[in-house]
């Protein structure tokens, strides 16, 4: 039995995703019809059903859906977030990235590259067709900066890499805002808006490098500071929410670290890493 979840449209209104086995179930209830559109991972766009080969099988025949065929209890309140990421296409997009950095002038372009290829392939309940509008020139002062960062931290300065990092952390802020400004569920602007300010999170960032003196207090920071950004992207009708607990942070990370220091599980580690954190966010219907 496949994994694919499936999305499908009735009187103007999305409904899903729903796992395969009660897909299937929908399909066998005719309760899916040849004139249905229906969506699911790895498609381009929405598509009848009847022009998917084989997916009416179990159903021939085409009926008006009638409102009691839909699950009891409607849409789940919470739905979590999910990430169709290559191994070995995500462990190649990470070197790309850094390649870009070492470069500096080519990071504008490799970064949001990343966020294009990372978004696209971002899985959103009720939302299939998300992508990625930020281009390289919108804050390319910013991805130069962070780049050179990286040599600054080589060089032999006193204390330079500690003088810039609420400079970076304000260079992220920058960032974050940049992001979500530009994910759109159908390709044009979409009105999402950070509005976490810039001092609460040069504070977070600052609490997040003192939190590594108590060796394992910075999982419960990250997993507190991931909980305030989702409380400060507004603009959408659901709430973001990040779900892991900070010893959920920890050990995932520690093990994360440990691959990675073995260097040959590191495309492995990073693509389990990567989802898992994805999967970690979640909308939340307001009447949850």
């Amino acid at each position: 039995m496949s994994d694919r979840f499936w999305f499908f449209a009735y009187q103007g209104q999305q409904h899903g995703p729903y796992p395969e086995a009660q897909f299937r179930d929908l399909v066998a209830q005719r309760t899916i019809t040849a004139q249905t559109l229906v969506w699911s991972e790895g498609m381009t766009g929405w598509q009848r059903a009847g022009d998917i080969p084989g997916l009416l099988a179990a159903a021939p025949g085409a009926l008006v859906l009638p409102p009691e065929a839909l699950p009891a209890g409607g849409l789940p309140a919470v739905q979590s977030l999910s990430a169709e990421l290559g191994t070995w296409e995500l462990f190649g997009r990470g070197l790309l990235v850094m390649i870009g950095d070492l470069t500096v002038i080519a990071a504008p372009w490799t970064k949001t590259g990343f966020f294009r290829w990372f978004i696209a392939h971002l899985r959103i309940p009720q939302r299939p067709d998300i992508t990625f509008t930020g281009r390289p020139g919108d804050i390319w002062y910013a991805f130069v900066f962070l780049a050179l960062g990286i040599y600054a931290g080589l060089s032999r300065v006193p204390y330079l890499p500690y003088v810039l990092i609420p400079v970076q952390a304000a260079i992220w802020w920058i960032i974050v805002r940049w992001l979500v400004e530009n994910v759109s569920p159908d390709g044009h602007q979409h009105p999402l808006t950070f509005t976490g300010g810039a001092w609460a999170y040069v504070g977070w960032y600052l609490l997040s490098f003192v939190s590594f003196i108590t060796i394992v207090g910075w999982a419960w920071v990250w997993a507190a500071w991931a909980r305030w950004m989702c409380r400060n992207v507004d603009g959408t009708r659901r709430q973001l929410r990040f779900e892991a607990s900070g010893w959920q942070m920890l050990w995932r990370t520690l093990l994360f670290t440990l691959a990675c220091g073995l260097i040959i599980p590191i495309p492995w580690a990073l693509a389990w890493f990567a989802r898992w954190s994805v999967s970690q966010f979640a909308l939340v219907e307001p009447t949850a």
